[in-house]
């Protein structure tokens, strides 16, 4: 087993040449053994997206969950946060196949130990540990399919709450696994007047590629959100637990920026003033929350590491700049991209201003979105530590909970080594462009005598 497929808070990696029916079968192998060792758990759910390999793989990695004992309840073919709702409802834990944004040929396994989130950090250490030892239970678990639609569907009927005005949304599901349930979930909505799409589930992913982070991705969305005149335009990613915004005059909103429509919303409503983000946001959000009498909390990327902190603290909204909101102001939190969009839907059904005069008032920076930089898996950490040593003899002010996030006056420059794929992460942020730029090409040229 290839075990550069352990990931920071998943296992990800290119099919079949990393993750094939045989590593599948192991890690069911592996994962309903720990279980039942160390959780005293006797069932788990499982999942999938609509990828090609999913099913095969499901197919392999079921083999090896019963094999080791464990009872199984097969969900399968669903969104990754229908999946996190499969586990609340049944109170234990399980995998989800996906690769979640990754490109067409990857897949892999989003899994838990906890009802925070995801495995993260040592949690994934440990277990890669005990299964590279390859001493499992033996066993035969029985198992069950069961659908889930329906009791997901209330959730999110019970969850929302829209105004009178009538709202006008195109949705992109981008042909990933949201496909087969967004029109059920707007179809409860009759104030939403929908458009649809990439709405023909197809885990090629054939009109583009499944990550509303990017803003080349959200083109096709943009283009029908200004021929329709829309109210808003929503995307989802391959598995559904990220989202991204178009607003009515055609224009890609970032997630730290309808992050600040959220907060804006519900801060009045809400006994905590605490807000998450993580350190690849603006400082437009962290000035808005602290303007409303808020507290940031600012943590690592992750979407496992920002979701546990959002629950564990109590924290009525976090999010990240990749599009993972967690709203947990109602109901479980499921990092659902579905529920998040309906959110922000309902937040437009009970306001006549659009979305940009929702973001009125804003302090404004100019910054770089996401910037990946190609590095091997096994040098991303190595640039990270040789840039920090720099730092440090630059004496620059910097916060290191997740790579470098290096703080200016009137400025600040991160740089962060990839945990999905092998890159490095930089975004750069300032008052004016000529600071921007003179940021960026310090650090950039910086990394090109590390690289």
């Amino acid at each position: 087993m290839n075990t550069s497929i352990f990931k920071a808070y998943d296992i990800r990696g290119k099919y079949p040449d990393e993750i094939n029916e045989e590593v599948a079968y192991v890690i069911g192998l592996s994962y309903g053994s720990y279980l039942q060792e160390f959780l005293d758990k006797t069932k788990c759910v499982i999942g999938m997206d609509n990828r090609l390999s999913s099913e095969s793989l499901k197919a392999s990695l079921k083999k090896g969950l019963l094999a080791s004992g464990i009872n199984v309840i097969d969900y399968g073919e669903i969104t990754t946060p229908m999946h996190y709702y499969t586990r609340y409802m049944e109170n234990t834990y399980g995998i989800m196949v996906t690769a979640s944004h990754n490109p067409k040929d990857d897949n892999g396994f989003k899994f838990s130990f906890d009802p925070l989130a995801n495995a993260r950090g040592k949690m994934i250490e440990d277990f890669k540990d005990y299964t590279l030892k390859g001493k499992f239970r033996q066993g035969q678990g029985m198992c069950e399919e069961r659908n889930c639609q329906a009791v997901y569907l209330k959730y999110l009927e019970d969850n929302i709450k829209m105004g009178s005005k009538q709202v006008k949304v195109v949705f992109d599901p981008g042909n990933g696994v949201t496909s087969t349930i967004i029109k059920e979930a707007v179809s409860l909505f009759p104030n939403i007047l929908p458009t649809y799409i990439c709405d023909i589930s197809d885990g090629t992913f054939p009109n583009h590629h499944p990550d509303p982070a990017v803003e080349e991705n959200m083109q096709m969305l943009k283009e029908k959100v200004l021929e329709v005149g829309a109210d808003l335009g929503i995307a989802f990613d391959g598995d559904g637990d990220r989202l991204g915004i178009i607003d009515n005059e055609g224009k890609f909103v970032m997630a730290d920026q309808y992050m600040i429509v959220a907060i804006r919303n519900m801060f009045n409503d809400v006994l905590n003033k605490t807000f998450l983000c993580d350190v690849k946001c603006s400082k437009s959000l962290t000035d808005e929350i602290e303007k409303l009498g808020g507290k940031v909390y600012m943590s690592r990327t992750g979407t496992s590491f920002t979701e546990a902190n959002t629950k564990k603290m109590n924290i009525p909204l976090g999010g990240e700049l990749s599009g993972h909101i967690f709203f947990n102001d109602r109901g479980p939190e499921v990092c659902s991209a579905i529920y998040a969009g309906l959110r922000f839907i309902e937040i437009l059904s009970k306001t006549d201003k659009t979305f940009p005069e929702l973001l009125e008032g804003v302090t404004t920076y100019i910054s770089t979105p996401e910037i990946k930089v190609p590095c091997a898996n096994e040098k991303k950490f190595l640039v990270v530590n040789k840039v920090l040593d720099y730092v440090k003899e630059k004496q620059y002010p910097y916060l290191d909970i997740d790579g470098i996030r290096v703080n200016f006056p009137t400025a600040w420059v991160l740089v962060r080594a990839s945990n999905t794929g092998p890159n490095l992460t930089l975004r750069f942020e300032a008052t004016t462009k000529e600071e921007l730029e003179i940021k960026q090409k310090e650090f950039t040229d910086l990394i090109k005598t590390i690289l």
